[in-house]
């Protein structure tokens, strides 16, 4: 599988003309750095991957914000990721066991009709600079994150090891922070939307701290 990182080129796509790329809207974010398993089972997503596969294997995900993608009528995040097909399988059956890996925000600038299957005009929203070294505040959201997982995981809740290792990268980290604490898609958003990593690590800090809160009271109450 490929090194689930943002993607470096991302930055030489900064500035460019909108591309159309084909798109999986979800109930669920996909953050960069962070694997994302499909089982694709509607005829337009089969068409849909066999088309990426054709191509240069990339596809968008965006958060459906409102409404049901099944039925139409859905209202979907205007930011999201792209993501890189790192291993396709087709079934007997024509479905598709996918694994993508999330590679870099992008921003959507116009969704085009839902024929053959989801489409947007999108480009690349590269990371910004940080004037600044943010490594003694990852370190401490590492700490932060491990501490919450531990105590979620006493409290018999299902939550990842917290033992995971992480990027020293605080920029690739302060995503995987995110993707392993347990949070909702709302809150992952609100982590994709934040301008660079410095303000990702506030906000992704703001949500470890609410989560920490939560799970003491939970253990205060036994």
């Amino acid at each position: 599988m490929s090194d689930p990182t943002p993607d470096p080129a991302a930055d030489d796509q900064a500035g460019a003309s909108p591309t159309i790329s084909p798109m999986f809207p979800l109930g669920s974010v996909l953050l960069p750095s962070a694997v994302l398993p499909l089982h694709v089972f509607e005829p337009r997503y089969r068409e849909m991957i066999r088309t990426c596969l054709d191509g240069n294997g990339q596809f968008g995900v965006a958060l459906i914000e409102r409404g049901s993608e099944v039925g139409g009528g859905d209202v979907r995040a205007d930011v999201g990721t792209l993501a890189a097909i790192a291993e396709a399988q087709e079934l007997e059956d024509g479905r598709w066991a996918v694994i993508a890996v999330g590679t870099g925000r992008i921003r959507v600038h116009r969704w085009l009709p839902d024929d053959p299957y989801p489409r947007a005009e999108i480009e690349a929203w590269p990371e910004p600079a940080v004037a600044h070294s943010l490594a003694d505040r990852y370190a401490e959201l590492v700490t932060s994150l491990r501490r919450v997982l531990a105590l979620a995981s006493e409290l018999g809740d299902a939550v990842a090891d917290a033992g995971s290792e992480l990027s020293d990268d605080p920029v690739v980290g302060s995503y995987q922070v995110a993707v392993l604490a347990p949070l909702g898609p709302l809150d992952r958003q609100r982590v994709l939307l934040a301008e660079d990593a410095a303000a990702r690590i506030d906000v992704v800090e703001e949500l470890i701290g609410e989560l920490d809160a939560t799970l003491q009271a939970r253990l205060a109450l036994g």
